[in-house]
């Protein structure tokens, strides 16, 4: 099926709202990105857009699919390891590690599935495809940090694997306005569209009007 507008994209009959990251150690003053002197101040702000918006979604019956990031000596490896914001220690969402738990307001229902990953993109050596395919997706709605890291890579995946990808702008966050913003740039340019909150929001109430005029 050919989803053209942002309208078919967000449909609940084809798309699925993908939560990127969004745990203490990316978010929280006291996890590791706020350890190493990352500026939060765009990613505790968007929390609550995102909150919102996932309370949309759910009331949609829209899928919500969570991504969380662990690591642990199971999963370390050299070039991993030695990448640049571990530098100092092997810090970030540990396993079982309080930094590795989702922030707060971040809280999936029982029958929301969690994807555990062990790199940037959701899509590597997990199975969100699998899911994905399962619940007869089309189209993933990317949100949460960082735009320019995990958010970015995953909804470069997505589009590889076929998917129409809509990052939504004011639902995700990074640590640089500017890094952010590039990476709107580039997903608007080669990957998909770039949409806020509110013009989803938008559609999925156009869409409730019209079912309730039987149309």
């Amino acid at each position: 099926m050919i989803l053209k507008d942002l309208k078919e994209r967000c449909d609940p009959r084809w798309a699925c709202l993908l939560v990127v990251d969004v745990q203490n150690d990316f978010v929280h003053p006291k996890g590791s990105a706020g350890q190493r002197g990352e500026d939060l101040s765009e990613a505790v702000a968007m929390v609550p857009r995102l909150v919102r918006f996932i309370a949309e979604a759910r009331s949609m019956s829209l899928p919500v699919v969570y991504v969380r990031t662990t690591h642990s000596e199971w999963t370390d490896t050299p070039s991993w390891v030695y990448r640049k914001s571990q530098q100092k220690a092997l810090a970030t969402c540990r396993e079982g590690s309080w930094g590795a738990e989702f922030y707060e307001g971040i809280s999936p229902l029982p029958e929301e599935r969690v994807v555990i990953k062990h790199r940037y993109s959701a899509f590597i050596n997990t199975d969100l495809n699998t899911v994905l395919k399962a619940k007869g997706t089309q189209s993933v709605l990317v949100t949460g940090v960082a735009t320019n890291v995990c958010v970015e890579t995953t909804a470069r995946d997505a589009y590889t694997f076929d998917y129409y990808v809509t990052l939504i702008e004011d639902c995700s966050a990074a640590y640089d306005g500017t890094l952010h913003a590039n990476t709107l740039e580039n997903i608007r340019r080669h990957f998909g569209l770039v949409a806020s909150s509110d013009e989803v929001m938008a559609t999925w109430e156009g869409l409730q009007q019209r079912k309730a005029a039987g149309l």
